[in-house]
């Protein structure tokens, strides 16, 4: 029995990793297009800003530790072209270019998110990138080594990260979004704007509700600057952080029904076609508060998933469940952190919700250095948390892993304010933070009766 899975980032690895957990005897193929396998993307803008030390520190594994300590064979710089999923074939370019058939008997499709680049005139010049492989970080680094200023598109995580870790390589950087706010996928924008500040506290400089128009270069065809609306900026290098979009070429060719968003796959992971599975970025779930379906392009999604479809292939049943897309990123010393629903995206989907907010610090006052913190609770009109979003200078992550917890569980707001949280002057406050912001829910859900 063979399993061939095509990608090898955090979904397929994990696939392939899950399946040699409880199948000793499974021969299991990964095919992936990159050089480096096992790595962090999510680190690229932290080794840029160099908190860490080079690339090869994010690389976990090679090939060769796969081979060696797994048995799973690892074919890199080949590209798969089409799936006869009829005859069951995988049809490969390897990196030598030579055309090569490999039958599976299970298969997983793990081909992630393509880049997503506006159709902006002079989006091909030298020094404009993408963020998305380590060569992408390799390339940003060294460049940027040579310039003075740059301009990020987009202002989500990455593009936000990216921004700083520029800024500290002693770059003038200017952000630009076409959305009225920073991380709005996110963020409410009351809580964006808390980020904001930040930002610009910083020296870099934010223009939002404005897209870039055009890409100018000079007469060797490299980034001289851009254009916002009207205005021209200069910059020797543009930074694309733009998002991502499902790569379904290979899920079409293998006959995968295409959902709403990307590839269909049930809750276990598997496509419409038998013994044909999908993780990751390529493929769309559902929404925990809304029951719609969405995509979640985070690596700890794509790894549960991973874990799901391994499992199952393996012949040990699992589920993967909807998600919340919890999420949380560091811009220097600010974390920030949602999971749920936001304020806005609730009122888009129609449902009535109180909002509770409280603005404390990390550590007892007296203590030295507690950091600020911002804490946005939403709750629906059954007093039910669906949502929390978080900004501060520390203590963040965890904080939303317990929100989540709790919003699973259908957590009230009478049950926060009554929580049991744990104290000591130099980690936390006698009255958690969380606790103030459902205390503000409360008054005003008292007010409502």
């Amino acid at each position: 029995m063979r399993t061939v899975v095509i990608g090898s980032g955090a979904g397929g690895l994990t696939t392939a990793s899950t399946i040699r957990r409880y199948n000793k005897d499974m021969e299991i193929v990964v095919i992936t297009k990159e050089k480096y396998v096992a790595y962090s993307p999510c680190a690229i803008p932290y080794v840029i800003a160099g908190e860490i030390p080079s690339f090869q520190d994010i690389v976990m594994h090679t090939p060769e530790d796969y081979r060696k300590n797994k048995n799973i064979e690892i074919i890199t710089e080949s590209t798969v072209v089409d799936i006869d999923s009829e005859n069951k074939n995988v049809i490969y370019y390897d990196k030598d270019r030579n055309k090569n058939t490999l039958k599976y008997d299970y298969l997983v499709i793990a081909t992630g998110g393509e880049t997503f680049i506006p159709p902006i005139e002079g989006k091909d010049l030298e020094g404009v990138f993408k963020v998305k492989t380590i060569e992408d970080g390799m390339k940003i680094k060294d460049y940027a080594e040579k310039s003075k200023s740059a301009t990020v598109i987009g202002a989500g995580a990455i593009g936000l990260e990216m921004a700083y870790a520029l800024k500290k390589l002693g770059l003038k950087v200017t952000v630009v979004e076409m959305a009225p706010q920073v991380l709005p996928r996110a963020l409410d924008i009351d809580m964006a704007k808390i980020v904001l500040k930040y930002l610009k506290d910083l020296g870099i400089e934010v223009i939002l509700e404005k897209p870039v128009s055009k890409i100018l270069g000079d007469e060797n065809n490299r980034v001289k600057g851009v254009v916002v609306g009207e205005k021209s900026y200069s910059c020797d290098m543009v930074v694309m952080a733009t998002g991502t979009r499902p790569n379904l070429e290979l899920g079409r060719k293998a006959g995968c029904e295409i959902g709403r968003l990307a590839i269909k796959v049930n809750s276990k992971m598997e496509t419409s076609v038998p013994n044909i599975y999908a993780v990751g970025d390529c493929v769309e779930t559902v929404d925990f508060i809304t029951k719609q379906v969405t995509l979640s392009p985070f690596g700890s999604t794509a790894v549960r998933q991973g874990k799901v479809a391994g499992r199952n292939i393996a012949g040990i049943p699992s589920e993967f469940k909807p998600v919340l897309n919890a999420m949380v990123s560091k811009i220097g010393d600010l974390e920030i952190g949602g999971t749920g629903i936001s304020e806005l995206r609730a009122h888009q989907n129609r449902l009535e919700v109180v909002v509770g907010k409280a603005k404390a610090l990390t550590r007892a006052r007296y203590y030295p250095g507690g950091k600020p913190i911002y804490v946005k609770l939403i709750f629906d009109m059954n007093k039910t948390l669906i949502g929390c979003q978080i900004v501060g200078g520390e203590r963040v992550s965890e904080r939303i892993d317990a929100m989540s917890l709790g919003i699973l569980k259908g957590v009230t707001c009478e049950e926060l304010v009554n929580m049991e949280f744990s104290y000591a002057p130099p980690v936390s406050m006698v009255v958690d933070p969380i606790v103030l912001a459902a205390e503000d829910a409360w008054e005003k859900f008292r007010k409502l009766e």
